[in-house]
């Protein structure tokens, strides 16, 4: 049986649902058509001046990364985005040679080393950390700069210097020896938001910085910006790149974005039913007894859980798909297993496949019906697929 982290890909629907059939209680399939499709999707919607970063950090959002990047890069894609030194190294492992952003912080002598040695691209927050850099740099530098990425606090409060001292900290970095900067960027606070005002103002900080730079003869090499919500609200804010995540993967960041350009869902969630039953009036289901049946009627378990990443507050407001109908869930969901109300699909049977997230005929439940009853966000609901469900691309 595969491991998590592997991504089997067949060619054919019907080749997955076999191997599914044979091997697994449950899995993610991960739709390589559907995301190649987003990304040259992205692609012309951009400027030929623009590149698209991919943003396959956290595993791609649940997606598998190595398999994704090598599908984004393949696309159209020029860039690859992660958060943490241990993603950058685990797709140079599996091959890949595209430019790597590593958008978290680094300061550690192990991690300069391995960003070194792996050829991956930090990003420089503040002074001390670039001093850091430089020092250790200092000790293995094997002659040749090694390429950072500036970040600029514009108001997110997150990383990244304040955008009002960017010319001082440019200036300091670039006086460093063994490291170049290879961009300048920050990050939107609100682009999913129909007010555009902080936006706006976030991106006038920025160009106010890249501004005074220039005044000074300092002409930054890239700039960038944009998230997929950025990319898809104006072209403004493009630049030279633009770092897309949550778009690539077929959601859209916020409801008013939905006809800017077409996207499909990458990802559905799918399990088996494990054992069909019938229970009288009055029977308690899982639990709390939370749901008493209040008639007889068939029941099916399904062999995933709350450990699998199916939320359990999800518990009797969910839906999954079986034959092309809504299903309800009843009870409360398990670490491993849930139940549904199968009464109108009396001839359902053990080992039959049940759909949590994504399409079955005419139907579709989406990673935002989810996230809408939980009062959350898509981005969470897909990082929240544990490890133990595999990762079954389709091509």
């Amino acid at each position: 049986m595969l491991s998590g982290k592997e991504t089997p890909t067949f060619t054919d629907q019907q080749q997955c649902d076999t191997y599914a059939w044979f091997s697994q209680r449950a899995w993610v399939e991960i739709d390589l058509g559907a995301l190649s499709h987003n990304v040259r999707q992205l692609v012309q919607f951009l400027s030929p001046r623009t590149q698209l970063m991919a943003v396959v950090k956290a595993d791609a959002y649940g997606h598998g990364a190595v398999t994704v990047a090598q599908t984004a890069l393949q696309s159209g894609a020029s860039w690859l985005g992660v958060a943490t030194v241990p993603e950058g190294i685990q797709l140079r492992e599996a091959g890949i040679k595209a430019p790597i952003l590593i958008l978290g912080a680094a300061h550690t002598l192990e991690q300069i080393q391995a960003i070194a040695h792996w050829q991956l691209q930090p990003t420089l927050c503040s002074p001390q950390q670039a001093l850091i850099f430089s020092d250790i740099l200092e000790t293995i530098n094997d002659g040749s700069p090694l390429p950072v990425h500036i970040k600029l606090d514009t108001g997110m409060s997150r990383l990244g210097t304040n955008w009002e001292d960017a010319v001082e900290f440019v200036q300091l970095v670039q006086n460093l020896p063994h490291i170049e900067i290879a961009s300048i960027y920050s990050h939107l606070a609100t682009a999913d938001d129909l007010d555009p005002t902080f936006m706006q103002e976030q991106h006038k900080r920025f160009e106010r910085a890249i501004a005074q730079l220039k005044s000074i003869g300092i002409n930054p090499p890239c700039l960038h910006l944009a998230n997929s919500a950025a990319t898809l609200t104006n072209p403004a804010l493009h630049y030279d790149i633009v770092r897309a995540g949550l778009a690539i993967y077929g959601l859209y960041p916020a409801t008013h974005l939905q006809n800017v350009i077409n996207l499909k869902p990458v990802l559905q969630l799918k399990a088996r039913v494990t054992q069909v039953k019938t229970i009288a009036a009055g029977t308690g289901v899982s639990y709390g007894q939370k749901f008493i049946a209040p008639q007889e009627m068939r029941l099916a378990v399904v062999g995933i859980g709350y450990a699998d990443g199916v939320p359990r507050h999800l518990s009797q407001q969910m839906q999954v798909l079986i034959r092309g109908r809504r299903i309800p869930q009843i009870g409360t969901i398990t670490m491993d297993q849930l139940m549904l109300d199968v009464s109108r699909i009396p001839d359902l049977q053990a080992g039959e496949i049940v759909t949590l997230l994504g399409e079955q005929g005419q139907e579709e439940i989406s990673a935002n019906h989810w996230a809408e009853k939980l009062n959350t966000i898509s981005w969470e609901i897909l990082c929240g697929f544990k490890h133990r469900l595999p990762r079954v691309a389709v091509m």
